[in-house]
């Protein structure tokens, strides 16, 4: 349903300086990208509210930004939001997080990319989308996370998980809006025509997707 809108953007000369500077934020510094944020925007308590709990649960905080991260694009990927799961942090790439480790996300607990608090982390994040409770996973998360550790990653997956799971049925789209950067993008998803191709390529990770 891409590019089929079901709540508009609203215009950036519609907004005032506080909100304009946090739009031009988005498109420079991404995640969350300025589209989603330009929805948001109708509701400026809802907007303001998203994004101060955004920066105080993503950005900072007692747990690593790049743990928060691979818990973020795994959400993307288990619920098939495309719009978040085509964007990258530039903080968790600049601490050492790799495309390939993105890639595996829905197989952390085989995979070899991940260290045992990641994937305890990953676990949370699991068990979180997809109602899974038992003694055996909070003595794991225990053994690896303090409790202020797990309620601020408990609380920040549950806002992703929330707000992906609506900005799946959007029906927006990178590039839409305040368009002309490729910041906290993934590889290939760097312009509109790449995007495009991107997608139909084989091996595409949301591939049969209807979001």
């Amino acid at each position: 349903m891409a590019g089929r809108h079901r709540i508009s953007y609203v215009p950036l000369e519609a907004m005032d300086q506080r909100m304009q500077e946090e739009m031009r934020r988005c498109a420079e510094q991404g995640t969350p990208r300025p589209e989603s944020s330009a929805v948001r925007a109708h509701a400026p308590n809802a907007f303001w509210a998203f994004a101060d709990a955004w920066d105080a649960l993503f950005r900072q905080g007692v747990c690593e930004h790049a743990l928060k991260d691979l818990c973020r694009v795994y959400i993307s990927r288990t619920v098939r939001c495309e719009f978040c799961g085509n964007q990258r942090s530039v903080q968790a790439a600049a601490s050492g997080v790799t495309e390939a480790q993105y890639d595996e996300l829905l197989n952390f607990e085989s995979a070899d990319r991940y260290d045992d608090r990641q994937k305890a982390a990953l676990a949370y994040a699991e068990a979180i989308a997809w109602g899974l409770d038992s003694d055996e996973l909070w003595a794991r998360l225990h053994r690896y996370f303090s409790e202020p550790e797990l309620v601020e990653l408990g609380c920040f997956i549950a806002l992703t998980f929330g707000q992906q799971s609506w900005i799946r049925l959007l029906g927006i789209d990178h590039h839409e809006y305040l368009a002309g950067s490729a910041t906290a993008l993934a590889p290939g998803f760097g312009d509109a025509h790449t995007a495009e191709a991107s997608k139909a390529s084989a091996g595409y990770w949301a591939a049969g997707s209807n979001s």
